[in-house]
């Protein structure tokens, strides 16, 4: 064996020494560990891939909803045309949506279609007979229709209902006032006052029924 061969197989079992130790002492490179996310909406991609996240998915708001906010939005611009095609549309998606047909009533009242509205807060309390809102809205139709007598009673169906509405008081107060039958109507404007004293038209009805008595 010559010098050279000699030296090469110094080196060789060097490497191959070298190579064994680092293998059994543990200490060769692994495998990164996993990220993992620890609570639901944790980035994992960080900023540069924003798709690689893992974030709960934005609540959907359905068609149905809105359209309801777009008549919610008409109504306060003052068109009235817009909200009643956006509700039409909703209600073509679900004939039987509350939250439609409640705006549905509203847009006939504001119109003085008040056979119409009066069909719609039935139709409601057709699907649900203990909706204090929907008795609240039918009395109040049913006064302008002149049937007092019904109206009173979807009146007090309301407060019945939800006895700490104030508004429901206040409508109440105002059939009763309308009626001639003002001693009535000053202890239902009070106690909608009572409820809530943001309620400015029922403070001044009653100094105004307190003045006259």
């Amino acid at each position: 064996m010559t010098t050279f061969q000699l030296f090469l197989l110094i080196v060789a079992g060097g490497v191959f020494y070298l190579f064994f130790k680092q293998l059994f002492s543990g200490n060769y490179p692994k495998r990164g560990v996993d990220f993992e996310a620890k609570v639901p909406n944790e980035r994992i991609g960080g900023v540069s891939r924003p798709d690689k996240v893992f974030a709960k998915p934005k609540q959907e708001v359905s068609r149905i909803e809105q359209l309801i906010e777009m008549a919610d939005d008409a109504v306060k611009k003052g068109d009235l045309l817009e909200a009643r095609k956006a509700v039409q549309s909703a209600l073509i998606l679900d004939e039987n949506n509350i939250e439609a047909l409640r705006r549905e009533g509203y847009l006939y009242l504001e119109d003085r279609e008040f056979e119409e509205a009066k069909k719609v807060y039935d139709k409601i309390l057709s699907l649900d007979p203990d909706d204090d809102i929907a008795h609240d809205s039918l009395a109040n139709t049913l006064h302008k229709l002149g049937e007092d007598e019904a109206a009173m009673q979807h009146h007090q169906k309301a407060i019945e209902l939800d006895p700490e509405y104030a508004p429901h008081y206040f409508n109440y107060a105002n059939t009763l006032y309308d009626l001639g039958r003002h001693d009535e109507a000053l202890k239902q404007y009070q106690k909608a006052y009572k409820l809530d004293s943001e309620i400015e038209e029922a403070k001044e009805m009653i100094k105004k029924l307190e003045e006259n008595r």
